[in-house]
C-alpha cells in the first residue's frame, strides 16, 4: 500500500482538497492507498479545512470535515512513499526541509495530470470560483496518479 502526503501552505484549502478526492477515487478503483495532508506552515495546525473548500468539495461528493490541518515533520520524508507539493513554492520548501536520506519521492502533483499547468493555485483569497477550478485541477491530478500507481504496480 502506497502512502502519499499531500503538502500546500497553510493545509486547509489545496491538500486536503487533493486528499479528500484522492482517498474518494482510490475507492472507487479499488487502489489501496494511505493518504494525509499537511502544510508547510503551522498558521492552521488543529484546524479543519477552509469552509469554503469543505462545501465546493461537499457538492462533488467529498467529504473533507473530519480533517485537521498539521505541519510537515521531518518523520514524513520516511514514512511516506510520495511527497506531493501543490505548487512550486511547496515543492522548494519540501526540498529545503528533506533529509538526504529520506525515503520520500518529493513531487508536484499536478505533474500527473493531463493538463498544462503545474501548479494548484491557492484559492484562498479568492472567489468560489477560484476553489472550484482547484477541484478541476485535482480531480486530473488524482486520475493522473492513479494511473501511475497501477502502472508502478504492474
Amino acid at each position: 500500500m502506497k502512502r502519499i502526503l499531500f503538502v500546500c501552505l497553510g493545509n486547509i484549502c489545496r491538500s486536503p482538497a487533493a486528499e479528500g478526492v484522492l482517498l474518494a477515487k482510490a475507492r472507487g478503483r479499488g487502489v489501496k492507498v494511505y493518504i494525509e495532508s499537511a502544510g508547510t506552515g503551522a498558521w492552521h495546525v488543529g484546524d479543519p479545512p477552509d469552509p469554503r473548500m469543505i462545501k465546493a468539495a461537499a457538492t462533488r461528493g467529498y467529504d473533507l470535515a473530519y480533517q485537521r490541518a498539521r505541519k510537515v515533520e521531518i518523520a514524513d520524508f520516511y514514512e511516506f512513499d510520495y511527497l506531493l507539493a501543490m505548487d512550486l513554492a511547496n515543492h522548494t520548501d519540501l526540498m529545503e526541509l528533506a533529509p538526504p536520506n529520506r525515503s520520500a519521492d518529493i513531487r508536484l502533483f499536478l505533474d500527473f495530470a493531463d493538463c498544462q499547468t503545474r501548479e494548484t493555485p491557492d484559492p484562498y483569497y479568492g472567489g468560489d470560483g477560484g476553489f472550484e477550478r482547484v477541484l478541476d485541477l485535482i480531480e486530473l491530478g488524482a486520475a493522473g496518479f492513479l494511473d501511475h500507481l497501477e502502472d508502478e504496480s504492474e
